[in-house]
């Protein structure tokens, strides 16, 4: 990727012949870069990645464009709500269909009402063994009052943060293979333990600060108050739904597109009812497709204040 190349503009680059929204969902989770950096130590080698994507994966991805049959039978016909289910499902369809997939949603309990942890995903790896992969998709903001860096990249809805959510990923999840219960249900002992984190990163005011353990070529966007969407660029926008989170958007030009003031009061009507930040994609149209050019999170004005306190309450 170009140095002055954004991740959006490499996404349409490589995956613009794609049409299905399922579909690219899938293409960026597997060719999306890495949330976590693979080398750095804090990680001590218990990162995993799944590398680029081959040219038959590429191709097998166009197919699945053009007639996605055997897709839309592996997400079944309920609709959605949960934003890590769905990119679970997509990776359970792409690492059964590489012929890996062993178990995909495992649950281990040490009673009948004592869920101790669920198995992400089990891989071949031998005829004797196991890999256990936790995978995670995440959404984090930068909240720079905030000391130790994992604990600044807090979700949206303030409920977690980068580094409570890899404690408990590396202390808790990824040790479920050598727990007692979880030995009669395996089908071949677990040798190996990582996690896969794809994800989006957004920093206030653009700024994107290098941080220890986090992929330098990670895929980021901004954060701003509503008082303060003014400052950023963009003359046509749209509100992402949930489950368009993952890759950067293309619509057809029939898409409803809000204009500065449109958006404005979409955002207002919305925060006057909910503290919930919404996530915006400044588009541009591109013949007869809409196009993501970059994304962030506008948040309430009483945001900032709202992530201090949650942040003095964890520190008492």
């Amino acid at each position: 990727m170009a140095a002055t190349e954004t991740y959006q503009e490499q996404f349409h680059r490589r995956w613009g012949h794609l049409r299905r929204a399922q579909v690219r969902a899938l293409a960026w989770l597997l060719d999306a870069p890495d949330l976590l950096d693979v080398h750095a130590p804090e990680w001590a080698g218990r990162v995993a990645t799944l590398g680029g994507v081959a040219p038959d994966v590429a191709d097998w991805l166009a197919c699945l464009d053009a007639d996605p049959t055997e897709l839309d039978a592996a997400l079944g016909a309920r609709t959605h709500t949960r934003l890590g289910l769905y990119a679970e499902k997509l990776m359970a369809f792409y690492f059964a269909r590489q012929g890996r997939l062993v178990a995909h949603g495992l649950q281990i309990r040490a009673a009948r009402n004592d869920t101790v942890g669920e198995f992400d995903f089990l891989l071949d790896a031998g005829p004797d063994a196991v890999e256990h992969i936790e995978f995670a998709t995440k959404f984090y903001l930068l909240d720079g009052g905030a000391g130790q860096q994992f604990d600044a990249l807090v979700g949206p809805n303030l409920a977690d943060s980068l580094g409570v959510k890899m404690r408990k990923v590396f202390e808790r999840q990824l040790a479920l293979g050598q727990h007692p219960a979880a030995q009669p249900l395996l089908p071949r002992p677990v040798t190996r333990a990582r996690a896969l984190v794809k994800g989006w990163l957004f920093y206030p005011s653009g700024s994107w600060p290098a941080m220890q353990g986090i992929a330098a070529g990670h895929c980021r966007g901004f954060w701003c108050a509503l008082d303060e969407f003014d400052a950023q660029a963009g003359e046509e926008f749209l509100v992402l739904p949930k489950l368009q989170w993952l890759a950067p958007l293309r619509a057809c030009s029939a898409a409803p597109m809000l204009d500065r003031a449109q958006l404005m009061q979409e955002l207002e009507e919305q925060f006057a009812t909910s503290g919930t930040p919404v996530l915006v994609a400044i588009v541009r149209r591109q013949g007869e497709v809409i196009e993501e050019v970059e994304r962030g999170f506008v948040v309430p004005n009483d945001w900032r204040q709202r992530a201090a306190d949650v942040r003095m309450v964890k520190s008492v």
